[in-house]
């Protein structure tokens, strides 16, 4: 078919020019758009197992159809669901995110789109457009639950003995849809099974079922805010009865266009692909003279130091902590070792410690439990766990490791913090730790020895900060990752010994040429990052090519925002400095929390925000709209992370994260990174 029968004619002298092709890998169908001569030409066939396979079929019977063969193909943009497969060393190539190349599609079927509702197979998409440009203004997707996606629409036509087609046909014959309260596949099912029971007709409960399923992709949508210009895409946009569905709960009639939406992504990598053509751009990165900050022997050093605990070798008492308010220079000062218990747990550790607390926990609550239950050498040589909890699931765990696996002591840190009853209250409480110490090690605390630890930890502390403003340069020289390992190192090595390592590795830093070639600058901000969650860092920084550069979290630059009075009362100075330090998201007032994380984020010059939180967090998943709207207000664009410790959720983070990257590159008018 011709170009202009199927593009927007407002857009169509921005095609000319080469031969190039956009492919849409989905989980269900593979889709592939070639542009060539004035003519476009369309493939589909079903997804297999090999996704190249899949993408090499689309791509031989594009140049069946059109007569080219593939020296003449100028440029191939993958996307979609299986993008990352995507090779061709024949063919210059990049990959971009089905979010960008859904939008960039429907942008030039219709210049009047401004949102668009993707509902693929695995996922739902509610997407902001700018009509300007066809770029990306905001977009969310739902969550790793199937529901308002193909496959819920699939399961519910298998139980109804209906193809997915004869569904949506059935739904929009229904004059009484069904009410469907639950939007879990699981759960849906029973419904609907019952629902026949009761002699509801095919037809009702198959509306009812597409109405649950668009009521969830309608929250989405609010979330991106709607408007007039409404367009539908994705394997599911053939459904009739979920357009209607949509159409009624939104409020706004579907656009419609003059080709199938199903190829709304591949026609916008084709898009995409003509401009990379046009830019020339290749996959040659500059790797020259790039600083790596080499970090093993500290890990080795942590290793050796979690060796020692084990065997008893340094023969003091051993103790471990939950919470990062727990004054690190009383326990030093009693001539007692310590560490931090923040291990990530694995799926089995996590299942583990599901066995003795809620499921409704978070998963750093049930890897802490589940590290004692399944007698972790590190976790089962302490002689005693303490925390200043407050976070009432940490309080639980504390609670849970106290009856069934170590001695634990729990103290309550005030959760209003600037009365002056509530510093003199956690004053009592460091009192008591003071006097339970010393009872545990058999030393006797003196000031004198408590006010050199002070002094220490100050010092650690500056050295933290003055590594981490390192990070205010244009490209910094460590990255988010190497900052969170040095400060892993806090939790598991002594002061004296943290001194001269974290100088060392300043110096070496700072000796480093400064680079004015910018990157992408995130800020993290959030809940725990515990020590072995690295996923995000790693998805971020090695494979998305952009920065970290500053942190908001308990186990992040907020370590090193405390300092300690070195003169008078040693023990209030502990209470005074401990509750000053950037307050915990469970303490009130909650504003004071968010605008030190906005004004952190300015100060480090965030392109945008990643708030990531872990699900069922009672603390950061709550409150996380006050900071959203802090960020949003400072102009400053929030990309929101729910996580676990699994990895099934990989595939789906690296789409949010690789499409937030993208709209920031976009507006900062820097070079993408990274090729098929």
């Amino acid at each position: 078919m011709r170009i202009q029968d199927v593009v927007d004619e407002r857009l169509l002298d921005q095609i000319s020019g080469g031969s190039v092709i956009g492919i849409d890998i989905g989980s269900r169908t593979g889709k592939a758009v070639l542009l060539s001569g004035g003519e476009l030409y369309t493939s589909k066939v079903y997804t297999g197992i090999n996704m190249q396979e899949t993408a090499d079929e689309l791509l031989e019977d594009l140049l069946e159809q059109s007569g080219l063969i593939r020296s003449d193909i100028d440029y191939i943009v993958g996307t979609g669901y299986g993008r990352i497969a995507l090779k061709y060393s024949d063919i210059s190539s990049q990959i971009v995110t089905e979010i960008s190349c859904h939008a960039m599609g429907a942008h030039y079927l219709n210049a009047d789109v401004r949102t668009i509702v993707d509902i693929g197979g695995q996922d739902s998409k509610a997407i902001r457009v700018d009509p300007l440009t066809g770029g990306v203004v905001e977009f969310v997707m739902n969550d790793k639950c199937a529901a308002g996606t193909g496959r819920f629409l699939e399961k519910v036509a298998e139980i109804l003995e209906l193809s997915i087609t004869e569904l949506g046909q059935e739904a929009v014959q229904s004059d009484s849809p069904s009410e469907i309260s639950s939007q879990c596949v699981v759960f849906a099912e029973s419904e609907v099974i019952s629902l026949r029971a009761k002699g509801e007709t095919r037809r009702d409960i198959a509306a009812g079922i597409h109405f649950a399923s668009a009521k969830r992709v309608r929250n989405l949508l609010k979330r991106v805010g709607i408007e007039p210009g409404l367009i539908f895409s994705g394997g599911v946009s053939n459904n009739v009865g979920m357009r209607k569905a949509l159409e009624e709960l939104s409020g706004h009639p579907l656009i419609e266009s003059k080709i199938d939406t199903i190829f709304a992504g591949a026609l916008g990598a084709a898009i995409h692909a003509l401009n990379y053509s046009r830019a020339a751009v290749t996959s040659t990165q500059e790797t020259e003279n790039v600083f790596r900050l080499d970090l093993t022997g500290l890990e080795n050093r942590i290793a050796e130091r979690q060796e020692q605990l084990i065997l008893g070798a340094d023969e003091h008492k051993k103790v471990g902590y939950l919470c990062s308010y727990t004054p690190l220079e009383l326990i030093s000062a009693a001539g007692v070792s310590h560490i931090r218990l923040f291990k990530a747990g694995d799926t089995h550790t996590v299942a583990s410690g599901e066995q003795i607390t809620q499921s409704v926990f978070c998963d750093f609550t049930k890897s802490i439990l589940g590290a004692f239950k399944e007698e972790d050498p590190l976790y089962t040589s302490l002689d005693k766990v303490y925390t200043f909890y407050t976070c009432d699931c940490i309080k639980t765990v504390g609670e849970a490791i106290g009856e069934f696996f170590a001695p634990a002591d729990i103290y309550t840190l005030p959760r209003i913090k600037d009365k002056p009853s509530s510093r003199d209250f956690y004053s009592s409480q460091i009192l008591s730790f003071k006097a339970d110490l010393e009872q545990l090690s058999g030393n006797i605390i003196t000031e004198g020895e408590l006010r050199l630890q002070i002094r220490q930890y100050n010092e650690v502390r500056k050295l933290l900060t003055q590594i981490s403003e390192l990070r205010k340069r244009p490209n910094p020289p460590l990255s988010g990752k190497d900052y969170l390992d040095l400060v892993k190192a806090f939790y598991y090595l002594p002061a004296e010994e943290l001194l001269p390592l974290y100088q060392g590795i300043y110096d070496k830093l700072a000796a480093v040429p400064v680079r004015e070639d910018r990157t992408i600058r995130l800020f993290m901000a959030g809940g725990i990052i515990a020590d072995g969650d690295r996923k995000l860092l790693e998805l971020i920084e090695d494979e998305l090519g952009a920065r970290i550069v500053a942190e908001d979290h308990c186990t992040g630059l907020k370590i090193a925002s405390g300092h300690i009075d070195e003169e008078g009362d040693p023990y209030r100075a502990l209470a005074e400095g401990y509750i000053d330090q950037t307050p915990c998201a469970r303490m009130k007032p909650l504003q004071e929390r968010v605008e030190i994380s906005g004004a952190l984020a300015t100060e480090y010059q965030a392109d945008g925000v990643l708030y990531a939180y872990l699900k069922f967090c009672p603390c950061y998943g709550q409150i996380k709209n006050e900071f959203f709207r802090h960020y949003q207000q400072l102009g400053i664009p929030v990309l929101e992370l729910p996580i676990d410790y699994s990895k099934s959720d990989q595939g789906q983070l690296k789409t949010r994260l690789e499409a937030f990257i993208e709209v920031l590159r976009e507006r900062k008018g820097l070079a993408a990174v990274g090729s098929a």
